[in-house]
């Protein structure tokens, strides 16, 4: 019977939401979401509009908005605030200049918080205008459930976003090459000598990974979000509130694929009558031709096709 209501689900353009009980007990976050990376379908919700605090995920943002601001050989001078943010940080001095891609590469490889305000102060003036920007940022990828308070994820009040948001967010960040190639560094050295180690664990443990970012926050839990590509076929995962975050990831990666192979297997055109389709979200037709979005400092909207 689910079968049936897939095949006709598909007819109309329309993906069935996974009613998560094949995970059921598999499972230690309060949200998740699964979708195919070039088709933008569903391959696993459970609670994905849930909000809660991103933590160090949001730096997704930061790192893009950064990317496209800069040409990488800016330099980033660290202000008191910037310099005493908490851990995780790379210890930037107060008053000391830095190179705006050792700053990035700081942001999204090793999540730190110092280096995501001294590049939001740098670009927006303050790190409350850099926000706003982050936030206008988000819905121009088409996130919709994304509020952001500051530029590294650290708990604020009213600050939120989800886990559709940040697969979504994600997925069309990925579509920036610079960004795809900073997000796949195991390791790198800054120009004054310093090694900078990614935090995704993935990279290295589970098969297929090619970019992800970690978050943890007392107020979020264990956040996640990143693709993975196996024989031809992507998907991006992300999670809200994991206790055991890199055992969940490994099962939704795995959850995910199976679905794809499911849905490759069958055959185009199958006609069902008859069957009451439930529980189904409408997804764009022209979801996997969307451009990418940028959105520039000044508020103004561009398109790159990809």
């Amino acid at each position: 019977m689910q079968e049936l209501k897939r095949k006709v689900a598909e007819q109309y353009n329309v993906v069935a939401a996974e009613v998560p009980t094949e995970l059921q007990g598999k499972l230690t976050c309060r949200s998740a979401y699964v979708m195919d990376a070039k088709t933008g379908k569903v391959l696993y919700d459970l609670s994905a509009d849930r909000p809660g605090q991103p933590a160090s995920t949001i730096k997704v943002l930061t790192g893009l908005i950064a990317i496209e601001s800069f040409t990488g050989n800016e330099m980033v001078r660290a202000s008191a605030y910037a310099a005493n943010m908490p851990a995780s940080k790379i210890y930037l001095r107060k008053g000391a200049s830095y190179q705006a891609s050792d700053l990035i590469n700081a942001v999204l490889l090793a999540s730190a918080n110092d280096a995501s305000v001294a590049l939001a102060e740098k670009l927006a003036g303050s790190e409350q205008a850099f926000a706003r920007l982050m936030t206008k940022k988000a819905e121009a990828l088409g996130a919709q459930n994304t509020i952001c308070k500051s530029a590294n994820g650290l708990t604020r009040p009213g600050q939120q976003t989800t886990a559709r948001d940040l697969a979504t967010v994600f997925n069309r960040a990925m579509r920036n090459p610079e960004f795809a190639e900073r997000m796949s560094t195991l390791k790198v050295h800054t120009s004054d000598g310093k090694v900078l180690r990614s935090h995704n664990k993935a990279l290295w443990t589970v098969d297929g990974a090619v970019g992800g970012k970690t978050g943890y926050t007392a107020a979020a839990g264990k956040t996640y979000v990143g693709k993975f590509q196996r024989d031809g076929q992507a998907i991006v995962v992300a999670l809200l509130g994991s206790a055991s975050m890199w055992n969940d990831i490994a099962t939704l990666v795995e959850h995910g694929f199976s679905k794809q192979e499911m849905i490759a297997s069958r055959h185009d055109g199958d006609a069902v009558a008859g069957v009451q389709v439930s529980q189904v979200s409408r997804q764009d037709p022209g979801e996997k031709h969307v451009d990418y979005a940028m959105l520039t400092l000044s508020g103004q909207k561009k398109k790159i096709k990809m």
